[in-house]
């Protein structure tokens, strides 16, 4: 199966194009070879998360950038006001993004959910949502919009494993990042949470009366019943007995099994 993802594209072209990459971007750029990609973020330099990326290099010369829809605007304009005289030119790109096995792609990125595939067209391919939606919580992956925004800092989300490296060197944010993964702790943070009924978006968690979080992204799991991502304290245990918007449930560790 292969279906489409919700992305949209931006494509750097020049010499310069992968180093002002892997300057600007979280993860590792530079040495990524033609065909493959990562998962990374653009970050301001106070580490708020600007968007997250998929980075997939068609050529040494050649690197599309996907990223959610309602981001493309602030990522464009972003990095073409920090280029200076980097050669690398920026322009949005009508590719697709998409999820499972296809002939034809221009790259490829492996995630905990399967391959992303980088394709010059959809022609034939289905829309994505509601079984990713399903895979990307049962993995446990945040998602823009929904576990993490712009006031959001990379631990808290709990994208420091997929989305970091702390051996790249500098990057707008850096310098945060690594003083908050060294030396402290994000006090809050994904998790997930398995539930004895259907719960909205936005509903409080709270444990013995006490709110500690709010549901993020419930789903109907079809080999799990209802299970959501939560934003929760970090000091609430796995296994911990919850209620979400009137609902019985249990704080579960991810990925959900």
């Amino acid at each position: 199966m292969a279906a489409i993802l919700e992305r949209s594209h931006l494509r750097a072209r020049g010499p310069d194009a992968r180093a002002y990459l892997h300057s600007m971007l979280s993860n590792e750029v530079a040495s990524l070879p033609p065909g493959e990609g990562v998962y990374a973020l653009l970050l301001t330099p106070k580490a708020r998360i600007v968007s997250d990326v998929e980075v997939l290099a068609v050529a040494e010369d050649d690197v599309v950038l996907a990223m959610p829809p309602e981001r493309l605007d602030e990522v464009h304009t972003t990095l073409v006001r920090s280029r200076f005289r980097r050669k690398v030119e920026f322009e949005p790109a009508p590719l697709v993004l998409c999820w499972g096995e296809h002939e034809g792609a221009l790259a490829r990125l492996e995630t905990p959910v399967g391959p992303y595939l980088l394709l010059e067209s959809g022609a034939g391919l289905a829309e994505a949502a509601g079984a990713w939606e399903v895979a990307r919580v049962e993995a446990g992956l945040p998602r823009f919009g929904r576990e993490f925004g712009t006031d959001t800092m990379p631990a808290e989300a709990g994208l420091e494993a997929r989305a970091i490296s702390f051996t790249k060197g500098c990057y707008p944010g850096q310098e945060p990042v690594a003083r908050l993964h060294y030396r402290g702790h994000a006090n809050r943070g994904v998790r997930g949470l398995r539930l004895d009924g259907e719960v909205a978006a936005e509903a409080p968690v709270l444990e013995g009366g006490r709110q500690i979080g709010r549901v993020t992204s419930p789903v109907l799991s079809p080999r799990l019943g209802w299970i959501a991502l939560a934003m929760l304290r970090r000091e609430v245990e796995d296994g911990a007995a919850i209620s979400a918007g009137g609902v019985s449930g249990r704080v579960q560790a991810l990925p959900t099994a």
